[in-house]
């Protein structure tokens, strides 16, 4: 018979190895503490393995499988299915001239990165769209949707849709193509890398110098300080209670929620790309900008060149030039736009409020693609002065809401807020409202500032990170840490992007 401590030696074991299975209400994110410690470990192992290039391509593989079951547990296959696909119809492609079984082949690449895609993402979608259409009750399948599959498909599909083209030559290596689709920096939430830019870098010698182990430190210091500090808090505090209930609230509060929204995406968001091109940077590795102050542009067309850049620019190469882009006249060419941002918004999610997010951004680019062609103005010139200051005022507002549309999940919700904003506002709660939450309010003007700050306030931080020795660089580090332990909710708090 077992005694007491063979019961606690086998509590221990359960708990030891439930810390690293996959826990569906914890995701591994890179601002949780077990992440932390095991990239401590991984890095560990990834330096004793800097120069036997196979073990350690191997090895990262591995880890970025097991970082993908800790997010959504034994759907890692589906990463494997689209690896071994697009590995092989690119190698087929390559070894036939025959344009109709080129175009075979890449059909082939869509049909299993969109159909699986469209399974897992929107199968209850079109069912529901049926049912409507039908007269039918609706019926909703319980079908898991796997962290990140819009992600990787996107860029395994980029993959196969470049070689088509023939601007890359095709992998003869499935360990480097499972390397570059499942490098866990960038795995769940993006960027997307382009195979283009991130393949040329995988067998090059590992070489981190001062500059990207500083710049990476900085980095992942600050996605760690937007997600963790700033972008929670908020939404813990204050953004969630108004999105609930907007009916309760009068308009200035509700207003205050949209900007408090408009805040917290950015910041959780480029708060991830920050950690993911940090993280890396530390490993030898470099990744295009994603965000760049997107709130600073003084046009939607600009906000676009500054939000999500790496999807943004995928939609432009490979469906808005595939539709025609603006070679067709200037009907087809808002067309295409509309068209394209209508599948960007169905890209987020399978909800109506996605797509209806995405139209509204397609018809402001249509519009102001035409407002372009009227008063003359040329492609990529900026305003000035007071012009631009109310374009960047206007951007932000349309941007603001459109974010209503894409935060709730039904239409009635978004227009019970618009409601309280526009008929119900009571300004003079504004000074009560600041009194109960000052510290909420305190962070927000805090990552305001910081947004619309000077380029060279962040360039000058980076730098003196980079200049700091190492204790430095840890100090700075463990300080923040202990920051985001005192305030972070009692909950995890998974990073918004991981739903798309």
């Amino acid at each position: 018979m077992w005694n007491i401590g063979d019961c606690i030696r086998t509590l221990d074991l359960d708990h030891f190895c439930s810390i690293f299975t996959y826990d569906p209400h914890s995701p591994m994110i890179f601002s949780s503490g077990l992440f932390l410690w095991l990239f401590a470990a991984f890095s560990f192992v990834y330096v004793l393995l800097r120069n036997r290039l196979t073990a350690r391509l191997l090895f990262v593989v591995l880890f970025s499988y097991y970082f993908y079951y800790k997010s959504s547990g034994t759907y890692f296959f589906l990463l494997a299915i689209v690896t071994v696909s697009d590995f092989f119809i690119a190698r087929f492609m390559q070894r036939t001239e025959e344009s109709w079984k080129r175009k075979l082949w890449v059909v082939l690449s869509l049909c299993i990165n969109l159909g699986l895609l469209s399974y897992f993402k929107y199968t209850n979608f079109f069912v529901d769209i049926f049912s409507a259409l039908a007269g039918g009750a609706s019926h909703h399948y319980e079908i898991f949707l796997p962290v990140g599959i819009s992600f990787f498909t996107f860029q395994s599909l980029s993959y196969t849709l470049d070689v088509y083209r023939k601007e890359i030559v095709p992998l003869t290596n499935l360990l480097d193509y499972a390397f570059y689709v499942s490098f866990f920096p960038q795995l769940v939430a993006g960027p997307i890398v382009r195979a283009r830019d991130f393949i040329p870098q995988i067998r090059r010698p590992l070489f981190v110098s001062q500059e990207m182990f500083g710049q990476g430190v900085f980095l992942i210091m600050s996605g760690l300080f937007k997600k963790a500090i700033i972008s929670d808090y908020i939404s813990v505090n204050f953004v969630e209670r108004i999105f609930d209930n907007p009916s309760l609230y009068s308009g200035v509060e509700n207003l205050m929620g949209i900007y408090g929204y408009a805040l917290q995406i950015y910041c959780d968001f480029s708060g991830y790309s920050d950690m993911a091109i940090g993280i890396a940077l530390l490993l030898g590795f470099h990744f295009n900008q994603n965000f760049n102050s997107p709130y600073k542009s003084a046009s939607i067309t600009e906000f676009w060149r500054r939000w999500h850049i790496s999807l943004s620019t995928w939609l432009r190469d490979y469906l808005y030039i595939s539709l025609g882009g603006n070679r067709k006249g200037k009907i087809r060419q808002y067309v295409n736009l509309i068209i394209t941002m209508f599948l960007g918004g169905l890209w987020h999610g399978a909800s109506w409020n996605f797509v209806l997010w995405g139209v509204l951004h397609g018809v402001a680019l249509a519009a102001h693609k035409f407002w372009m062609g009227i008063t003359g103005r040329k492609k990529g010139e900026q305003s000035h002065g007071i012009r631009r200051f109310l374009g960047i005022l206007i951007t932000f507002h349309f941007v603001c809401f459109c974010w209503v549309f894409f935060r709730n999940v039904d239409f009635a919700t978004s227009i019970s807020m618009l409601s309280q904003v526009f008929t119900d506002f009571h300004l003079e709660l504004f000074p009560q409202l600041i009194v109960g939450y000052w510290q909420v309010f305190a962070f927000m003007a805090l990552g305001f500032i910081l947004h619309y700050a000077p380029e060279r306030w962040e360039y000058f931080a980076g730098n003196a990170i980079t200049r700091l020795p190492l204790i430095g660089k840890a100090l700075f580090m463990i300080a923040l840490i202990y920051w985001v332990i005192q305030i972070k909710s009692a909950d995890i708090q998974p990073f918004i992007y991981f739903q798309f």
